[in-house]
């Protein structure tokens, strides 16, 4: 039984915020490779949920062999513009009432017409039917999840989009993280979530003192059910300092096994975007609670300086990194 389908048998019909590794697969006539559902009957694209511990490319391949019988060997991450999607339009409620949000995390792959012939979904049940579809062709397609990834497919192929389907607004659950840790109980989960390069006139980078830890961190937070990781950043960034971006820049995905973290609440698999803030507004305001200090540093002054977790430490890292070949000469 999977991470989900475990912690899913106690939380009941709750929505769940789960990662996944979707597959846009298309053959040499630019179909796209497309699965009946066994749930709903309807037809969507090859995936599934990522295993606490996992790597998003190995969960890609896995999902796509259970699925299909299929291995994919050109399968490569879109990127942070076509390969990550997350908010509201990213909701499912399956046949039973289960409800999920997903953060998909997108691969793209090609394989030959042909492929199909060797093609033998395992015994699941998850995928009915197989085929490959032209733009102008498509089956029912299930939910609005499988609508916005072939709207990827159609932006990259310079078509018009399709209409998503009409969806419930969210609604806020500002005791889910708290509900999820107690469920947990020590087990690892993914936490999705959202952090912030923020600069002042002199190029130097905002940190905020933690109260707790007493180690230093960037703007940045975990993400609620149904919001987007831009929606996140910028929810955190106002919470954490009463800041205002005109714009979010994204800038690096940090994910995998190596940014796994404990801590009161519980073992975290960090799935996380660092966004450069632009034309910012307002003034440093900290909710005294949770911060205690705000200071800009130069690059130098990042150094030796105690940070809190492995995301943190990667995102201010990559950070020093631009300032380096910045300051490098041509």
């Amino acid at each position: 039984m999977s991470d989900l389908l475990r912690v899913r048998a106690a939380w009941g019909t709750r929505p769940l915020l789960g990662v996944a590794a979707g597959l846009l697969i298309e053959n040499e006539r630019g179909e796209a490779l497309l699965q009946r559902r066994g749930d709903d009957g309807l037809w969507g694209f090859p995936g599934g949920g990522v295993e606490s511990g996992e790597d998003f490319l190995a969960a890609a391949r896995r999902e796509l062999r259970e699925e299909t019988g299929l291995d994919c060997p050109d399968l490569t991450w879109l990127g942070l513009r076509d390969g990550l999607v997350s908010g509201p339009d990213l909701y499912h409620r399956y046949p039973h009432g289960d409800e999920i949000y997903i953060v998909d995390v997108l691969f793209y792959g090609t394989l030959p017409t042909s492929a199909l012939a060797g093609a033998h979904p395992d015994d699941s049940g998850e995928t009915l039917e197989l085929g490959w579809f032209a733009p102008d062709t498509l089956p029912p397609i299930s939910g609005s999840i499988n609508v916005v990834c072939l709207n990827i497919l159609r932006r990259r192929a310079g078509l018009p989009p399709l209409a998503l389907p009409p969806r419930r607004a969210p609604s806020r659950d500002p005791g889910y993280w708290a509900d999820l840790s107690g469920l947990l109980r020590g087990q690892p989960w993914f936490v999705p979530g959202a952090s912030v390069y923020v600069e002042d006139d002199s190029g130097r980078l905002l940190l905020l003192r933690d109260a707790e830890s007493g180690r230093w961190t960037l703007p940045g937070g975990k993400l609620e059910p149904g919001e987007s990781l831009e929606a996140c950043a910028r929810r955190e960034l106002r919470e954490e300092t009463g800041l205002e971006a005109a714009s979010l820049e994204p800038l690096h995905l940090l994910a995998g096994p190596e940014f796994r973290y404990r801590d009161d609440t519980g073992v975290w698999d960090s799935v996380g975007v660092v966004y450069r803030a632009r034309g910012v507004s307002g003034e440093v305001r900290l909710p005294a609670a949770e911060l205690t200090e705000a200071q800009y540093m130069r690059a130098a002054e990042l150094r030796d300086l105690d940070l809190l977790g492995p995301h943190t430490r990667r995102a201010v890292a990559l950070w020093q990194e631009a300032q380096a070949g910045a300051a490098s000469p041509v």
